[in-house]
């Protein structure tokens, strides 16, 4: 896919990408499944942060990640379980954006 073929850069094309991309090598996991896989990708995330950038000392054993990589995998899965959920990333961006600017 990103090799061939270049990556959209607003979220509804992307949205439709991941979509044309996952039902063709399979099908959607069940939502739970899908926010699992969610909360394991964030996992490694923050365990990547917390070695570079907090008191955690990254040991022999624990291979050097990369941020990129994780920040990557969360938006992958966040954008399918969006599809898989009928959400429209830009408006959902878009409303907690003018949630924020309210609290300000």
């Amino acid at each position: 896919m990103a090799d061939s073929t270049p990556l959209p850069s607003d979220l509804p094309a992307i949205q439709a990408l991941l979509d044309a991309w996952i039902k063709q090598r399979g099908r959607y996991w069940s939502p739970l499944s899908q926010y699992a896989r969610l909360a394991e990708e964030v996992g490694e995330l923050g365990r990547e942060l917390n070695f570079r950038f907090g008191d955690k000392p990254r040991t022999q054993k624990d291979a050097a990640g990369s941020l990129t990589d994780e920040l990557g995998d969360v938006l992958f899965i966040v954008v399918l379980l969006a599809n898989d959920l009928g959400i429209d990333l830009a408006t959902a961006l878009s409303n907690t954006l003018r949630k924020y600017e309210r609290r300000a």
